[in-house]
């Protein structure tokens, strides 16, 4: 099937929004705990008689009667999205090209450490040189890093890798527990990602993603269609019966649109686009009968198909629910108005739920996205003033929802999101962001004047006290907890310390600065390039670190596919020439 058009060539690239965010949900302490550690390489393929269990195609319990099609029709007119940059100057091209070349290093000593201590597996240890796999063991940082390749000029490499993705079995895995929404968006996002950006000379790719794809639609075999996310394949493929989850984030229900989309605009079978879109039909039915109306609380009840709980946010276990609808509207190139919609409520719903201005310091006009929950149905439903380091990806989100569906008063409030985690990277002694953390927010976004002791008292709120404070004032249990926890001006807490590679601050400010063409963008993407490159550096790769607020914070011995994947790319992309994966030629 050839690729739609928007008013281009539809074209798309995965780009994994990885929810690394289960230890909030579950309570787990160490997310970082690998499934297995290997010093040698995985061995290659198992015979198909040597006992390993394999996947087999089986016949439906539940068949789809009619198939939803692909719209079809003539796609929509979609605004341009790209800035019209000018020619630069010779001495703005040495800059540029120096810190393109500082980024390309960075990846390629990486991937070289990759190929030589962990090849064919899921991830390299930084620190230890293991391999370590974390998602089925099919090579996830080959799959998912197979765009950043190309991107890259690495041919030789690209090849290479090509040739050793086609001799993946899928069919086989040593975890008993497929994560259908990672498998999907490192993998199948991967494989089509290549196959698309090569402009589909390794036909290998789409064959594989084919592969993939088949034995990913089985989760969807259940009696309602919707799909097993914590999927035990094995027993599906022995013809166990098998029913949707019913305490299910909608991230990872909802976020498969893009990559099956695809496959079946590629392929030209249906099965896939049918299959995703009849998940998007009932969060269309629920979209305005939540708590907070125009938002889905994180968890739902997949198997009933109800959206009960009262916990919302544009976040973790939430976040590229509502990242893809922009996306898969142009991706459809515009034929679908389902998109549309249900984007637009939602942002009208988090401008006045979600979104904040906290309050700094140097009284900086930005903003952030923090939670809500609701505890009344009469009352008004509460913020939580929380910053996330995955919630960055929205300013981008925002910047192009307002271009392609005509919003520009809304352009600003994506500047004031990107600004906000830029201010919160800077504000950083390592000059990295934090996983999580709180601020104090600001009562009236238009007049807010740094005050230090609304900041104290919001410490003060936070502070649990113990025998060894009970004889301190409460101004003496602030100092003492903003020294000990380290506490920059205006952080009313730190909740998770970590720097884990994380992609979602460049990825918006690369967005943007697409968008606008605005340099003090590419002045920023380089400090957060540099103290990242500073603090994570190791000898083998980078790793992820432990803590953000202290001068040389501890290396973690992790590091996850979407470094190599998303975060280099994004860091590689604001430095190539504007025309290098055009965002008014890609859905990335």
């Amino acid at each position: 099937m050839p690729l739609l058009p928007r008013r281009w060539s539809t074209t798309f690239i995965f780009v994994s929004c990885v929810i690394f965010a289960l230890w909030y949900l579950s309570g787990l302490t160490d997310v970082y705990a690998p499934q297995s550690l290997s010093n040698a390489p995985q061995p290659g393929a198992a015979s198909k008689d040597d006992g390993v269990f394999r996947w087999a195609k089986t016949p439906e319990r539940y068949p789809v009667g009619s198939m939803i099609p692909l719209p079809s029709g003539q796609p929509e007119k979609i605004p341009r999205l790209q800035y019209a940059f000018v020619v630069e100057s010779d001495e703005e091209k040495s800059k540029r090209e120096g810190r393109l070349a500082a980024v390309k290093e960075s990846f390629e000593r990486t991937w070289k450490s990759y190929k030589s201590y962990a090849w064919m597996r899921d991830e390299l240890a930084p620190l230890s040189g293991e391999s370590i796999s974390s998602f089925g063991g099919w090579a996830a940082t080959l799959v998912d890093a197979l765009d950043t390749l190309w991107i890259m000029g690495m041919k030789e490499d690209f090849e290479f890798a090509v040739k050793a993705a086609a001799e993946t079995d899928f069919t086989t895995t040593d975890a008993d527990v497929l994560n259908v929404f990672e498998t999907t968006i490192r993998y199948l996002g991967g494989l089509l990602g290549a196959y698309d950006l090569s402009d589909g000379k390794y036909p290998v790719l789409l064959d594989k993603a084919k592969e993939l794809g088949e034995i990913l639609y089985t989760a969807f075999d259940t009696p309602n269609r919707m799909p097993i996310t914590r999927w035990h394949w094995k027993e599906a493929a022995s013809k166990t019966y098998q029913e949707a989850g019913e305490n299910s984030l909608i991230a990872e229900v909802g976020s498969l649109t893009l990559e099956f989309t695809r496959l079946s605009q590629l392929t030209g079978d249906p099965v896939y686009f049918d299959a995703i879109q009849r998940i998007t039909d009932e969060f269309d039915k629920a979209q305005s009968k939540t708590w907070l109306p125009g938002l889905w609380p994180v968890l739902m009840n997949a198997k009933s198909l109800t959206f009960k709980d009262t916990f919302f946010t544009l976040g973790g276990m939430a976040d590229s629910l509502y990242e893809y609808f922009p996306k898969q509207y142009m991706l459809l190139g515009g034929l679908s108005q389902q998109y549309k919609k249900l984007y637009e409520d939602s942002i009208i719903a988090a401008k006045k739920y979600l979104f904040f201005r906290p309050m700094t310091p140097d009284n900086k006009d930005i903003l952030l996205s923090g939670n809500a929950r609701w505890k009344e149905r009469d009352a008004e439903a509460q913020l939580d003033p929380q910053g996330q380091h995955l919630g960055c990806f929205i300013g981008g989100m925002v910047a192009i929802g307002a271009k392609i569906f005509d919003r520009p008063d809304e352009s600003i409030i994506a500047r004031k999101l990107v600004d906000g985690c830029i201010w919160a990277y800077d504000s950083m002694v390592t000059g990295i962001m934090p996983e999580t953390f709180h601020m104090v927010r600001c009562e009236d976004p238009a007049d807010c004047i740094w005050d230090e002791q609304k900041w104290h008292s919001a410490i003060a709120m936070r502070q649990q006290t113990g025998h060894e404070t009970d004889s301190m004032s409460t101004e003496e249990r602030v100092q003492q907890t903003i020294k000990e926890r380290r506490l920059p001006a205006g952080y009313a807490d730190i909740g998770d310390r970590r720097y884990i590679l994380r992609p979602e601050a460049i990825e918006s400010v690369f967005i943007l600065y697409r968008l606008t063409g605005d340099d003090t963008l590419r002045e920023a993407a380089w400090r957060m390039f540099n103290t990242i490159e500073k603090h994570t550096r190791t000898d083998l790769a980078n790793a992820a670190i432990k803590d953000v607020t202290v001068d040389r914070p501890e290396k973690m011995n992790r590091m996850e596919s979407f470094w190599l994947a998303e975060t280099l790319k994004y860091f590689y992309l604001i430095f190539s020439e504007p025309d290098v994966v055009s965002l008014d030629d890609y859905v990335l």
